[in-house]
């Protein structure tokens, strides 16, 4: 499968304005790409790239008064196939995870394990340990949680969406991760492109998604608790702790965004 990939996103600045863009695809599916996602802006400015403490590539930059664009637009091959699944993966216990994973176990600025941690165990104590767990937990976000754009708050804890049953996927990512982090199982926060490849039209306007993975049997995966279910081509741009590590712009100054769009598309 060939598939088409990008986005387009405008601002109108009131004056020179720094900003940091996180909007390439991540670099374990670099070989994959038949043509790079090259970032490109109007008007054309420099641009320098770097890796943050996650591994994501990100690009730092300084727009101009004035409207001003960010673009990528790239193909990338895929195997065509669902979201990969192990239900028998095991977990590992807390002594015997790999010193890097344990930075997934801690809260973070959106997933306040310290206030869920009781409600966490109540409610999980007793499901299979492993991948049935980790499942059991999406059930009960996916269930609990109502979607929809009007309840996005960039300011929503893991503790406020389930306080107040609704979000978008941000916010059920965000509160899959806090419990499978009170229950001892490490999880980060991935933000990147997810098709509409395999589901019934009509299709929503494209945009970016939120999923989680999670560390079992010596690997990580991915699930996420905002669909539920396998979809086809899902392309990682970036992942760490939380939303607050991989924004996809970060700007430094006062701004309004103008237009905003993102595809993913087969190419036949």
């Amino acid at each position: 499968m060939r598939i088409s990939l990008g986005c387009r996103l405008s601002y109108q600045l009131p004056q020179a304005t720094p900003m940091i863009a996180m909007l390439n695809v991540h670099y374990s599916r670099f070989g994959d790409l038949e043509r790079p996602d090259y970032l490109t802006t109007s008007p054309s400015v420099p641009l320098e790239s770097y890796r943050d403490g996650f591994g994501n590539w990100c690009t730092r930059l300084v727009a101009p008064p004035g409207a001003f664009t960010l673009t990528t637009d790239g193909i990338i091959r895929d195997l065509g196939q669902q979201d990969p699944a192990s239900p028998g993966a095991k977990q590992h216990t807390v002594q015997d995870l790999p010193s890097e994973t344990l930075v997934y176990l801690l809260g973070s600025r959106y997933c306040d394990t310290d206030l869920l941690s009781d409600e966490a165990w109540r409610l999980f104590e007793r499901t299979e340990l492993g991948w049935a767990r980790v499942q059991a937990i999406c059930d009960y976000v996916h269930q609990h949680v109502t979607f929809g754009y009007e309840h996005a708050r960039s300011t929503r804890t893991a503790s406020q969406t389930l306080a107040e049953g609704r979000g978008v996927c941000r916010d059920f990512t965000h509160l899959a991760i806090s419990f499978c982090r009170c229950m001892n199982i490490p999880a980060r926060y991935c933000t990147g492109y997810l098709s509409d490849i395999g589901e019934p039209l009509p299709h929503p306007p494209g945009d970016f998604a939120a999923w989680m993975e999670v560390y079992l049997d010596g690997q990580w995966w991915m699930f996420d608790p905002r669909n539920n279910v396998p979809r086809f081509a899902r392309v990682l741009i970036a992942h760490g702790r939380d939303a607050s590590d991989v924004p996809l712009t970060q700007t430094f100054g006062q701004n309004t965004l103008t237009e905003f769009k993102v595809w993913t598309e087969e190419v036949r």
